[in-house]
């Protein structure tokens, strides 16, 4: 089935109820909503000839319009390519390539003014600028959307790349139904009342995260900001209130703080859904002991997407438990629709407690990656995605993440975890943020150093740190250095870039050396 029939659906069920808001402003209601996106998609297909399995890229940030295009693609049978707004259009170029993709959408429809910079046959339309607006303003009544399989790509999203091009995922349709129907089961009751935020870029998990809402008649709110700032946030949740948004750790750290410095409580707040990176132990402490029991976490990639563990609200708010905080500080446990293992190289179960690889199989797990085979054949084995993320799962079935296998630190021939280092730093007053990475070590192959933030105002220096890990952990993890730095390098979705601060080391140990 096409997953924009819930969109026909809810526009047929609920006409005048509200579907897009900009900030306060309403957008569209769900009648306006689907015939706007239908006409848009029979302009894309009598125009630019867009039909079934041709690629739509989407290079947007967040705006009222991005869910309409969104589903003009689906609605004739197309796959949206969405891709970071933030990268630099030569990026978003090659993936446009790539997945040769028929349209890209871009904001101003004059990013790519030059006829080399995209390939032949692909055009360029604006978002607001175009014959989609006429079509969209011009929309006659709505007609269903084309009928498509269960395994058909629905959504081609491109991996970051950290480590080389990007690779893109394909989501099939029952992919994203199936994410939908865990997030209901496992992350959030759905309701009509439901106001979902996007302060995180739609074209990464936040945006996947509509279509749950849209199925059940709940409102879209794009910020007028169009991202995350804390006071914006703070007041639409009092206006609107049941606002519900995903949001990255760091994310929700900075709305913490700014809700310390100004006395907000987190009224008009249902649910903040975190994840994407590690959230630390202190750091859901202190939300929770100043919003309450309104966080659920989540952990998934984007060849699962948002779909392999789950710590419902409840557990992360209980102290009750003998082992409440090991579970809040895990990832929590196996999605309804998912399966987890915690496997050895050999693809062999591990011991509860012992770290491994974490492996999964479901209906949400991709359905290979574009073009490309080999890589396809390296991640999923025997229908398993191996994730890549290393971590360990104990007798009662809750994931607790270590570090991605590629960021594990191997010192004197031992492993060490970058994330239970920067837990035990992130538990000093002084120390606002601090990632951790592994540097080559003549002695020891690798050695532990620490991009260190303090909180405003506070005084901290090497020593004391380093008397404070000692204190708390054995000796060869501790870091062998200490870089103390205004902020963190971080992408658009709050993850920490560790590829960035190991070339920032580098590049100060080669200074330092020709010194």
């Amino acid at each position: 089935m096409n997953i924009s029939r819930w969109l026909y659906q809810t526009a047929l069920a609920r006409p005048d109820a509200p579907a897009i808001r900009s900030g306060t402003d309403l957008h569209a209601t769900y009648a306006d909503f689907a015939r706007r996106s239908a006409a848009m998609g029979r302009y894309l297909a009598d125009t630019l000839n867009v039909g079934k399995g041709d690629r739509v890229a989407l290079f947007v940030p967040n705006c009222p319009e991005y869910l309409e295009v969104l589903h003009a693609v689906l609605w004739v049978g197309a796959i949206i390519v969405p891709i970071n707004p933030k990268l630099h259009p030569r990026e978003a170029a090659w993936i446009v390539g790539n997945s040769g993709a028929k349209v890209a959408i871009t904001q101003t429809g004059a990013v790519y003014p030059d006829a080399g910079d995209l390939d032949g046959g692909c055009s360029e339309l604006g978002i607001r600028d175009s014959g989609l607006t006429k079509a969209a303003q011009d929309a006659p009544p709505m007609t269903a959307p084309v009928d498509m399989a269960a395994d058909d790509v629905a959504w081609l999203f491109y991996t970051s790349g950290t480590t080389g091009r990007p690779k893109g995922v394909m989501a099939t349709h029952r992919n994203l139904v199936a994410m939908s129907l865990a997030y209901a089961i496992d992350v959030d009751t759905v309701s009509p009342r439901d106001n979902s935020l996007y302060a995180a870029p739609m074209s990464h998990g936040a945006g996947l995260y509509h279509f749950p809402i849209l199925r059940a008649g709940g409102c879209h709110v794009v910020p007028q900001s169009g991202g995350f700032d804390p006071a914006e946030i703070a007041g639409l949740a009092r206006d609107l209130g049941d606002l519900v948004f995903f949001a990255a750790p760091t994310m929700v750290k900075r709305l913490v703080a700014h809700a310390a410095e100004t006395g907000y409580d987190g009224t008009g707040i249902k649910t903040i859904i975190y994840g994407g990176g590690p959230m630390y132990l202190a750091d859901i402490d202190e939300a929770l002991d100043r919003f309450g029991a309104r966080f659920v976490q989540i952990y998934g990639q984007g060849e699962s997407p948002m779909t392999i563990t789950v710590l419902p609200r409840d557990l992360v708010a209980d102290t009750t438990h003998e082992d409440a905080s090991a579970r809040r500080a895990s990832v929590g446990y196996a999605q309804a629709c998912v399966q987890v293992r915690v496997v050895d190289e050999a693809m062999h179960d591990l011991p509860p407690g012992e770290v491994g690889e974490i492996v999964v199989a479901g209906d949400p797990v991709m359905k290979g990656y574009w073009r490309n085979d080999a890589a396809t054949a390296e991640t999923i084995v025997d229908g398993w995605l191996r994730t890549g993320d290393m971590g360990s799962m104990d007798a009662d079935g809750f994931v607790t993440l270590t570090d991605r296998s590629k960021d594990v630190i191997i010192s004197g021939g031992t492993n060490i975890y970058p994330r239970e280092v920067e837990e035990t730093l992130l538990a000093h007053d002084a120390v606002f943020e601090v990632s951790v990475i592994g540097m080559p070590s003549e002695d020891w192959g690798e050695e532990v150093v620490a991009f260190v933030v303090l909180r405003d105002g506070a005084g901290c220096d090497t020593a004391e740190l380093d008397t404070w890990c000692k204190g708390r952990m054995a000796s060869f993890k501790k870091p062998k250095t200490y870089h103390f730095v205004q902020d963190l390098p971080k992408n658009s979705y709050g993850k920490v870039l560790k590829t960035s601060l190991r070339e920032h080391a580098a590049q100060r140990s080669e200074d330092e050396r020709r010194a």
